[in-house]
């Protein structure tokens, strides 16, 4: 349930908080003591150095997010923090017809040290459960494409056990829904704590395709949001 954005500094500097993509003229929002923040991103040319545009100096320590402009069409919706916004309603949307299975929501991944670590600890030693889905979103990419379907990642910075993945793709396959298979370098989710974790977890992200990643304007496909949800709802009935 992240979000990315900055961290007022000192001096009208600001300081990232994930990876946002920066851009001249970004309106950010927050608030701090003086009331609700309404301002603008400066790139300095030079020096790359973040800063913002406002008639007054903004308390150090305040965050800033992008302004939220939702936009729908008959195929697509578009918006910020799409990242992770949907991975959250396709696990809420889950709940209404999950049987047997567990919904956990974490935050922090994208500044590091997530809440998984202990979630984690606390449903294997309480549940016995020790098999995961990263309900989180994806990159378009030259081999993931709109529209395709949701994307099973094989791996990304962090490799998951192949016998796991397999069983995904197998169940994949005979389901009909649509899907893509992701081959990544880098990159990572809430996984990497699962994988570092004491708990012999098994992980597999799952999810839709995204463009225009990590600035005001993320989009994702309507059919890869639909076969996401579906794969999920499937998944949680076999695996």
């Amino acid at each position: 349930m992240d979000s990315i954005g900055f961290t007022v500094r000192y001096g009208r500097q600001l300081v990232r908080i994930g990876g946002p993509v920066v851009e001249n003229g970004y309106r950010l929002v927050g608030e701090d003591s003086l009331g609700k923040i309404d301002c603008t991103l400066v790139v300095h040319e030079e020096t790359g150095a973040l800063s913002y545009d406002y008639h007054r100096e903004i308390e150090r320590g305040t965050e800033l997010t992008f302004y939220c402009d939702f936009r729908e069409t008959d195929t697509t919706v578009q918006s910020c923090y799409l990242d992770n916004r949907l991975g959250v309603w396709n696990a809420l949307r889950l709940c209404e017809t999950l049987k047997d299975g567990i919904v956990a929501f974490s935050c922090w991944e994208e500044h590091g040290g997530g809440s998984v670590a202990y979630l984690a600890k606390y449903i294997y030693e309480t549940y016995g459960v020790r098999q995961a889905l990263i309900s989180d979103i994806t990159w378009v990419t030259e081999g993931v494409q709109p529209g395709q379907g949701v994307a099973i990642s094989l791996r990304d910075s962090l490799i998951p056990r192949r016998s796991y993945v397999d069983r995904i793709r197998r169940i994949a396959e005979a389901s009909g829904v649509p899907f893509q298979l992701e081959v990544e370098g880098s990159g990572g989710s809430d996984a990497k704590e699962l994988q570092h974790g004491a708990q012999p977890w098994d992980w597999c992200f799952i999810g839709a395709p995204e463009d225009n990643v990590h600035t005001p304007h993320e989009i994702v496909d309507k059919r890869d949001i639909d076969s996401m949800l579906a794969l999920y709802q499937v998944l949680m009935r076999e695996l």
